[in-house]
């Protein structure tokens, strides 16, 4: 892969050239297109981790992914500079000056997108997805499905639901975004069928559906990503995505569950405050805890800190393994690519929160919530797309914004496009009406 083919401002599925001299450049047109979309909005009503409390804020999908485009559009502009000024006199101006003044905004975008296709209830309702499917081609046998296809439902991944939004429901509404934006989002380049293979970072999930890999090849031509052996390389920019959202999640869900009193300050403090050993920002934090008197001021000078500091360390990974970038050899994230002391803290930190945070009770009931009710709402639909001559299943079809047409692999899609887009509590109230629960 080369820095210079790496970007380009060609929209998907648009023949009309590129706007200039309106003072809005094309990737802040995609980040507009994507903070007014519906899909970007709903995830003001999408789980986190933690229920969301009436009386407590803490992130929801939204905020967490505003945050992570925040910290994104810092590592896009100090790895943007640094790559314009190593090829300073080798880059064409246009080149230059993408990766000064636009690579931020291309990264900040991404960031903004990366939750965009993930379906009402956290990583649970994935899971709900991928248990109905499993149960349902058990069921039934004979349906007009490919085995990728199957494997679409019963691998469901939201992931690769956020390039089929991006892409395929986003072109239907006109919001067609540019090549590089749409690569920077995609962290598993691979099908259904490629991936799950958690030998390769890159063939871990999948990152794209049978409907939307023509899509993808398309991108990668344009860009010129590489094939492999299973699935394609990684576009460089998308280890800078991973990073934002990595450094964030880390740090943003202890902080929530100390609002929450899941964990004291002081166990937040013993975890997170070695993580800036090595630092310059460690004695100043030592000296400004003494002088701020409220917990949770404390950790959100420690939250500030601790992101400078990550996202600085970042972008020293990302720069130091160019080669293996360009190649697309990179197998490992940014963050594992780490000091091996910061990596076992931050593996510390991890282990803490699975055992504290997302195994809390209130996560756990929230879960099995959402699981009876994605399942249930798959079930009423699903089985009136094979049954649809009876009044109830007309009924039901009916609540899809879209009739289900060509086939049972698209009707299928309308079914997951409409329950995965929706809220949590859209998803509950939807769920009681149709069952008939008051």
């Amino acid at each position: 892969m080369n820095w210079e083919k790496l970007y380009s401002n060609k929209r998907l599925a648009s023949s009309s050239p590129a706007q200039t001299g309106s003072g809005r450049g094309d990737y802040i047109r995609d980040y507009d297109r994507v903070i007014f979309s519906s899909p970007f909005r709903k995830l003001q009503n999408k789980t986190q981790v933690f229920p969301l409390p009436g009386a407590f804020f803490v992130h929801n999908r939204l905020t967490h992914s505003l945050e992570v485009a925040s910290v994104g559009r810092s590592l896009g502009k100090l790895a943007g500079e640094k790559i314009a000024e190593k090829y300073k006199g080798a880059f064409s101006k246009a080149t230059d000056d993408f990766y000064r003044f636009e690579l931020s905004d291309v990264i900040q975008t991404a960031c903004l997108s990366h939750d965009i296709g993930n379906p009402p209830f956290g990583h649970f309702g994935e899971e709900a997805i991928r248990a109905f499917f499993e149960d349902f081609f058990t069921r039934n046998k004979d349906l007009e499905l490919n085995p990728q296809q199957i494997r679409d439902f019963t691998k469901f991944e939201g992931n690769a639901n956020a390039f089929r939004i991006l892409t395929t429901l986003f072109v239907k509404a006109g919001l067609k975004l540019t090549y590089t934006t749409l690569a920077s989002v995609v962290k598993y380049p691979a099908d259904s069928l490629q991936g799950f293979d958690k030998t390769r970072l890159a063939t871990k999930k999948s990152g794209f559906m049978h409907s939307e890999a023509p899509f993808f090849r398309e991108i990668a031509t344009e860009l010129g990503i590489p094939e492999k052996e299973a699935g394609y390389a990684r576009h460089p920019f998308v280890y800078l995505v991973e990073a934002a959202d990595d450094i964030c999640y880390r740090v943003i869900d202890l902080e929530d569950a100390f609002k929450l009193k899941v964990v004291g300050f002081r166990e937040v403090l013993e975890l997170l405050q070695p993580l800036l050993n090595g630092s310059n920002q460690k004695d100043y934090l030592e000296k400004k805890l003494e002088s701020i008197p409220d917990e949770e001021q404390k950790l959100s000078l420690l939250r500030a800190l601790l992101i400078n500091h990550l996202t600085q360390l970042c972008t020293e990974a990302f720069l130091e393994n160019e080669a293996a970038l360009l190649s697309g050899d990179l197998d490992d994230s940014l963050i594992d690519l780490l000091d091996e002391p910061l990596r076992q803290q931050l593996s510390a930190v991890t282990d803490f929160s699975v055992k504290r945070i997302y195994n809390h009770h209130s996560v756990i009931e929230k879960e099995l919530a959402g699981h009876h009710v994605i399942y249930g709402l798959l079930e009423d639909f699903a089985n009136a797309l094979l049954s649809p001559a009876s009044e109830r299943s007309r009924k039901v079809l009916r609540l899809l914004p879209v009739p289900p047409a060509g086939g049972h692999y698209a009707g299928l899609q309308v079914i997951v496009d409409h329950i995965s887009q929706m809220t949590d509590d859209f998803a509950m109230d939807l769920y009681k009406k149709i069952r008939g629960i008051f």
